[in-house]
């Protein structure tokens, strides 16, 4: 009578078939994992050290309010001659002034929450004409 492939004592010899099947479902599993992982990239940030200035200049920061009805303030003086006004000259007049005498002091603009993106804009494009190198963003 035919055996179904063992010998006398049922030993069956090493089989390549199941070890293949193995071999197969890893290297799937570690080809699925390689497609989700996350590529990291490096933002180019310079941040604040929180040291004091080293040339013994103490740099005086300007405020630049943008409040909702479309007003821009610098340290609390009016420099929008009206509210539909997108070129906003005086500001751009006053900050090329400034970059002029200093152009290393920070210029922090301070929008209220409820101010139009419109207007914010505004104020950055006139800082951009004054040429304004050190320009950042602070809540009211």
């Amino acid at each position: 009578m035919a055996s179904g492939g063992g010998g006398e004592d049922g030993d069956f010899g090493f089989q390549i078939a199941p070890m293949v099947d193995v071999v197969f479902v890893l290297m799937l599993f570690f080809m699925a994992c390689a497609g989700q992982q996350i590529i990291e990239k490096e933002l180019k940030i310079t941040l604040p050290s929180g040291k004091p200035a080293t040339d013994g200049q103490i740099k005086t920061p300007m405020f630049v309010d943008v409040y909702s009805n479309g007003d821009v303030f610098v340290n609390n003086q009016p420099y929008s001659a009206s509210k539909t006004d997108r070129e906003l000259p005086q500001l751009r007049q006053m900050l090329a002034t400034n970059v002029e005498a200093s152009p290393e002091d920070p210029v922090i603009i301070r929008p209220q929450s409820d101010t139009r993106h419109e207007r914010v804009v505004d104020v950055l494009n006139a800082c951009a004409a004054a040429k304004v190198k050190n320009l950042s963003f602070a809540s009211r």
